[in-house]
């Protein structure tokens, strides 16, 4: 399981006992984010991306795992994709979970897509990212906050805190996430020199889709009200053709597939873990 930008494996707190119960699960922080080390990143978008996708081979080789169902959530999904295409053998199944950086962007700003669905508006802090981005590094005003940065995660992220409510009574997740992310930039810096304007991909993985294998299964989950729009899983569709791909929309569910709706999320990619051989 590969955690989304800024977040950790913390934050899969309501799925890895259920997922857990009848395999081995496997779950780490991202190179340069929660408790992974914190290397410098090139500023050129391929470069950077190629060493996420490297430190996901080596933390594999070191496991001595020979093939696995590879989920990602947002920017780990783009990544796991990425992963997949280098890396075929090692990916028995590949589950991506509300994917960033798919989409390609059009001179109006707006998604390359045929159907237009009505989705949430950006949330408040997709906005703040993008509007940072252009500037410098994308959680250095946590960082500037200094004692205050914890307040600062919970007014910008109020939903993180509660979407735990019922696990935490206090600020819990929204100090794990500060301290996710008050370390020295790393993950950031390789993620902002992937990011294009208002946070579109630089490198928009729809253009590469196509380079994973005919043979590869391939499911994406969507929260039906999350801001990332499905429509880009319904290209994939089209784009792989014959290729064994779904597109499933978890109801009530946002960005946080995994934490909005955990019993139905846990279900689907159990439902993919069982029909792996």
């Amino acid at each position: 399981m590969v955690h989304g930008f800024g977040g950790g494996v913390g934050l899969w707190i309501r799925n890895l006992d259920t997922l857990s119960r009848s395999r081995p699960l496997y779950a780490f922080d991202l190179l340069g984010f929660g408790r992974s080390s914190r290397p410098p990143f090139p500023s050129d978008a391929a470069k950077a991306e190629e060493q996420f996708v490297d430190s996901i081979e080596q933390w594999r080789r070191s496991l001595g795992l020979e093939s696995m169902v590879l989920l990602g959530h947002s920017l780990g999904g783009y990544l796991a994709t990425s992963y997949a295409i280098q890396y075929p053998s090692r990916v028995s199944h590949l589950i991506l979970v509300d994917p960033w950086g798919f989409p390609e962007q059009t001179p109006d700003g707006q998604d390359q897509g045929t159907e237009v669905v009505k989705r949430p508006p950006l949330p408040r802090w997709v906005k703040a990212i993008a509007a940072v981005a252009s500037l410098f590094n994308l959680l250095a005003v946590i960082r500037a906050a200094g004692p205050w940065g914890p307040g600062l995660v919970n007014r910008f992220r109020p939903d993180l805190k509660r979407k735990f409510k019922d696990l935490f009574d206090d600020d819990t997740m929204t100090q794990y996430i500060y301290h996710c992310n008050a370390q020295t930039p790393s993950g950031e810096v390789g993620f902002r020199a992937m990011v294009g304007s208002l946070a579109w991909a630089k490198r928009p993985m729809l253009q590469r889709v196509h380079q994973l294998p005919p043979s590869m299964p391939l499911t994406m989950v969507y929260g039906a009200l999350s801001w990332v729009d499905s429509s880009s899983g319904d290209a994939v569709v089209r784009i792989r053709n014959q290729a064994p791909t779904e597109v499933i929309l978890i109801d009530d569910a946002s960005h946080h597939v995994y934490a909005d709706q955990p019993e139905e999320f846990n279900r689907v990619v159990e439902k993919i873990c069982d029909s792996v051989k």
